[in-house]
């Protein structure tokens, strides 16, 4: 190729930025706004797609890790109408917003019988019920308890609709109680005596606000690392993570703007509800949930006089989930909790050791 040749390239190519620049220039501000929050929708779409892809995946993977031990289900049922609705004269728009629960059911039982029955919600301000889980559903189906875990409004893999649905310290709380009522009406060997709800993070925070609006419906309840002061919470988080509640859809406004609705969705300040035993467990090292968090939740029980049990442990391994992984002092603690849910629960069978919890965890 000769210099003419090359020169000829160069200019064309300056020519065609040049164009593109003038082109750029001339288009108005508000069509390039539109053209960003078409491919944000588009971004958006294809994260929602993958969820319910990744979702789909893990459902087959429930089967080959705790299929020897328990009936594996999903079922759908309904919670209360939506909070926020776009279209209230659309046909529809005030239904009963429809979600799954998870079921196991332990394999050999006499259905006969009556069982106990733990209700066990999620974490997350979004996220989903998974096989993160898996060790400990097996943990607790072994004992001859049977769970539901419900994928209350704004859980992720069910397209950008359900994840908008949320309502984070709200109505999800009554999703999470509806399947519980689903248990009782469909299954008659649940002992609707002896009913528990247990979980971590947001999940413990549902467990409280469940057993704060509803104490006669459970006997006993386990929160571990707990959301506890919705308040304190946007406090000490990011920007990013505070524009998740004020958006339209969910709360619509920050703390600044309506405090009082982060209050009312706080444990912490609702402690003069509790009437159900509860056993509290944060750990001081934690990076999600600040201690300060569950310090303040233990603070407002006290001055309530309520009478309930807690452990702050001290920079154990793991933070958030310090009990709920793999290691010897995760399997030592989650044996306490499985012994203190016992003492209400009275299940068939229990664990007597962290031996014991291994064999049937993690199969040998």
């Amino acid at each position: 190729m000769n210099y003419k040749n090359i020169y000829s390239i160069l200019l064309l190519i300056i020519i065609t930025v040049c164009v593109l620049h003038s082109s750029a220039v001339a288009q108005s501000t508000e069509e390039l706004q539109k053209e960003i929050a078409s491919l944000n929708r588009q971004i958006t779409g294809m994260r929602s797609s993958f969820d319910q892809l990744n979702k789909a995946i893990d459902d087959i993977a429930w089967y080959h890790k705790v299929g020897d031990l328990a009936h594996v289900d999903k079922v759908n049922m309904t919670g209360p109408p939506p909070r926020v609705v776009k279209n209230p004269t659309g046909q529809g728009a005030t239904n009963p917003v429809r979600f799954s629960s998870y079921v196991f059911i332990p394999k050999n039982i006499d259905t006969n019988k009556k069982y106990p029955l733990l209700v066990l919600p999620h974490g997350g301000v979004h996220s989903n019920f998974n096989t993160f889980y898996a060790h400990i559903i097996r943990e607790l189906v072994a004992q001859e308890y049977i769970i539901v875990a419900p994928e209350y409004r704004g859980s992720t893999g069910y397209g950008r609709g359900f994840y908008e649905q949320i309502d984070y310290g709200g109505l999800e709380n009554e999703d999470v109680r509806a399947s519980k009522d689903y248990m009782l009406e469909n299954y008659e060997f649940v002992d609707s005596n002896r009913i528990g709800i247990l979980g971590w993070s947001h999940g413990g925070m549902i467990t409280l606000m469940n057993i704060f609006a509803h104490p006669k419906e459970y006997k006993v309840a386990y929160a571990g690392v707990p959301v506890s002061d919705l308040v304190a919470r946007m406090g000490y988080k990011t920007q990013s993570y505070r524009d998740a509640y004020s958006a339209d859809y969910h709360i619509g406004k920050d703390a600044f703007e309506n405090v009082e609705e982060y209050r009312k969705r706080s444990p912490a300040w609702n402690a003069e509800k509790l009437q159900t035993p509860l056993l509290i467990h944060t750990n001081t090292n934690d990076e999600d949930v600040n201690v300060l968090e569950v310090e303040h939740l233990i603070q407002a029980l006290k001055a309530e006089d309520k009478k309930f049990d807690y452990v702050i442990y001290e920079d154990i391994p793991g933070g958030h989930t310090f009990n709920r992984i793999d290691t010897k002092k995760a399997k030592e603690v989650r044996l306490d909790v499985y012994k203190y849910l016992a003492s209400y629960l009275k299940p068939t069978k229990t664990f007597k050791s962290v031996r014991d919890l291994e064999k049937a965890g993690y199969r040998f």
